[in-house]
């Protein structure tokens, strides 16, 4: 299956077994997306970014 970004509107190849939550990354920008699968099929969100706190 193939998305765009909504950033760069570059496609993006996500890969028949893909399963929910995991996370695929826009070749030319880089924003990383989450797969999300539901009854209408396959759809991408924007990942959370997740970021150390290094104990703050």
């Amino acid at each position: 299956m193939e998305a765009k970004c909504s950033e760069c509107d570059a496609q993006i190849n996500v890969p028949d077994d893909a399963v929910s939550g995991e996370i695929v990354t826009c070749p030319d920008c880089g924003l990383n997306y989450e797969v999300v699968k539901g009854e209408d099929g396959v759809s991408l969100k924007p990942a959370e970014s997740m970021s150390e706190d290094w104990g703050e």
